[in-house]
């Protein structure tokens, strides 16, 4: 069965967690949602979700080594207050780094690119997000753009999630074609 690991910390922007979620596991994928407690996490406008696992397991070089192993794709929703936090979870980081090193497919939300600029992947990329981190984006070494969807390599990104749809369906199509000939880079 396909897995798929999201990423995030409460105050997560509900929208931008909800329907990727519901999204993955509709396209058949096993979800595991991760953050910093387990059980309940609240978004920002009160929805709650239910968290598998907590991010300070990828203290731990074995457990990340697993869950790079485990997941076939990475989600990382927005939510400026969620990704204040999860940003500063240097296991969470070094997670990002080797999971990006090892061409694993990546899916990412609005602010959900601070993530990235802070594991420092970006370099030489095209990149959407937020269009309040444009400057981030480019200080990271990346070009933006405003973009409905970018794909970028293992990089499906998007600024807003009023391109949810749409980026969505681009991640899951990407998914497949990298799965069936994980060399193509797209």
């Amino acid at each position: 069965m396909k897995k798929a690991l999201i990423i995030t910390w409460e105050r997560f922007q509900d929208h931008e967690l909800i329907y990727p979620y519901y999204s993955l596991k509709e396209n058949e994928f096993e979800v595991t949602l991760m953050a910093n407690k387990v059980g309940r996490i609240y978004g920002d406008m009160g929805c709650h979700m239910p968290c598998d696992v907590t991010t300070n397991i990828f203290e731990d070089e074995n457990i990340r080594k697993q869950y790079l192993n485990k997941y076939d794709v990475v989600l990382i929703p927005g939510g400026v207050k969620s990704l204040e936090k999860l940003r500063q979870e240097q296991g969470v980081l070094k997670f990002i780094q080797e999971w990006n090193a090892a061409n694993k497919t990546i899916f990412s939300i609005c602010n959900g690119a601070q993530l990235l600029i802070s594991a420092k992947i970006l370099q030489g990329r095209t990149i959407s997000g937020y269009y309040s981190i444009d400057t981030d984006i480019k200080n990271a070494g990346a070009t933006y753009s405003r973009g409905p969807v970018v794909v970028d390599g293992n990089i499906i990104s998007t600024p807003h999630y009023d391109f949810m749809g749409e980026w969505m369906r681009t991640c899951i199509e990407v998914y497949e074609q990298r799965s069936y000939n994980p060399e193509t880079i797209i």
